[in-house]
């Protein structure tokens, strides 16, 4: 028997397992975005809180009451908090840490498909972009459409991000899942962008400043939240429109308009085309019932 096939896996997880409750989430947590660590970490506080006992003493039972505490909770949140806890009890298990898996029999509950709800047409998009008289709100709400980063992926734009390509210019972005991917930009978009670089700018300059001293001078999440509220309102529109919303409108758009699935998944970073896929269901251009003779 050689060495190499000697090691378990027990061996291989030995550096990696956990010490305690708390060493366990922080190693579960490790390597995911800050929104998603601190919605995770609450989600895990308010079961541990609930259940009142080690992880290793979780029943099924305990599962299904903290469930039914959710009941309060809208159903993606609800979802969201019960694969947080799942996740998290299937990662202590495959440590060595949790002697069972108790929450690989807890079944999530159905979620209801509201994406559709979340595209805005192109007509109220671009009146959204056309209404924004500040040069750098304009240029930071047109990129978040025309490139569909996240909101994350904008905030942490610096000028070493950006390059030439030709006529027309592309960013780089350290996205979801420790993955980097660059995307073209169109030149319209990529004239707003160098049209805000400041003389002899650092390269690790944040693209879009904030005003703020505290941010160090980088612009955050919440003020772009913030801007795009406002935009959409001075536009007419009355739902709370988030930044995420311009990442949706940029995937149902450019496959509406022919763009190849594959390459919007590219764009976005998709892990999965299958996620790319929603957006051909949200808004479908055709149905059977079109086929059908009707009165």
């Amino acid at each position: 028997m050689s060495m190499m096939s000697s090691v378990s896996e027990a061996d291989i997880l030995a550096p990696t397992r956990a010490a305690s409750d708390d060493h366990l989430v922080a190693l579960w947590l490790n390597g995911r975005s800050p929104h998603t660590q601190r919605a995770y970490r609450a989600d895990v506080e308010r079961f541990r809180g609930r259940a009142g006992k080690p992880l290793a003493l979780a029943t099924l039972s305990d599962l299904q009451d903290f469930a039914a505490s959710l009941t309060n909770l809208a159903p993606a949140s609800r979802y969201r908090a019960l694969s947080a806890i799942k996740s998290l009890l299937a990662f202590g298990h495959r440590l060595g840490y949790l002697t069972y898996d108790v929450g690989r029999v807890l079944r999530l509950p159905p979620v209801r498909n509201r994406l559709a709800e979340r595209i805005l047409s192109e007509q109220d998009l671009h009146r959204i972009l056309s209404l924004e008289a500040n040069p750098r709100n304009r240029a930071l709400l047109t990129l978040l459409y025309a490139s569909g980063v996240r909101v994350s992926e904008l905030c942490s734009l610096c000028w070493r991000d950006l390059q030439p390509n030709g006529e027309d210019g592309q960013i780089t972005v350290f996205g979801k899942g420790g993955v980097t991917r660059s995307i073209r930009i169109p030149p319209p978009v990529w004239k707003m962008l160098i049209s805000l670089r400041r003389p002899d700018p650092s390269a690790d300059d944040p693209v879009f400043r904030s005003r703020k001293k505290s941010t160090g001078g980088r612009l955050r999440p919440l003020a772009v939240l913030r801007i795009v509220r406002k935009a959409a309102q001075r536009a007419g529109i009355q739902v709370p429109v988030s930044p995420h919303w311009f990442r949706h409108a940029h995937a149902s758009h450019a496959l509406d308009r022919g763009a190849p699935i594959h390459l919007v998944q590219a764009t976005l970073g998709h892990a999965s085309i299958n996620t790319t896929g929603r957006y051909l269901h949200a808004r479908p251009k055709e149905s059977s019932g079109s086929f059908l003779s009707l009165v």
